[in-house]
């Protein structure tokens, strides 16, 4: 097994982030968004396909700020976070909600588009080029891609190093 993909979930609304569209908000020091920090982790670690996860209205921004600059490094691939896109048994549950329902239906959305291991990164937050490291050298040297499922793994931090004082 060679192959190793990061999906970055980046179809949040940022509800509590106050307008514009968080994912997509300048933090570098030369207007660097934090997936940039986090692709080229994940490149660097030997990922070599990208999905983004987003919501059809931030499509042409998307792409626009970060995702052509990515497609010249990298196989990448975009899906939709759509409330239309769940399991028919859960529709009725949709009456009156407007917000995507969060992270197992983005990584729903993107099942049409995987056929190798994958990652999963939240686009607004920063894992470290360690844990990409461990987590792409995990996947492609001990996962069993003879079987019908693959291995799952998870990256975890200690809470204590994460929190400020």
């Amino acid at each position: 097994m060679s192959k190793a993909a990061l999906v970055v979930m980046a179809a949040g609304i940022g509800s509590r982030f106050g307008g514009g569209i968080k994912q997509l908000e300048p933090v570098g020091p030369n207007g660097e968004i934090i997936m940039d920090y986090s692709v080229k982790d994940a490149l660097a670690a030997g990922f070599d396909k990208v999905v983004f996860v987003i919501r059809k209205d931030i499509e042409k921004d998307f792409k626009e700020i970060i995702g052509r600059r990515i497609e010249q490094q990298v196989e990448v691939a975009y899906v939709f976070q759509e409330l239309s896109d769940i399991p028919q048994q859960y529709q009725e549950k949709l009456e009156g909600r407007t917000k995507p329902w969060g992270t197992g239906q983005a990584i729903l959305a993107a099942r049409n588009l995987i056929k190798e291991p994958f990652l999963v990164i939240n686009a607004d937050d920063y894992y470290g080029k360690e844990g990409f490291r461990i987590v792409h050298d995990y996947m492609v040297n001990e996962m069993d891609d003879t079987k019908d499922t693959f291995d799952m793994c998870m990256a975890g931090f200690i809470l204590s190093n994460t929190l400020s004082e």
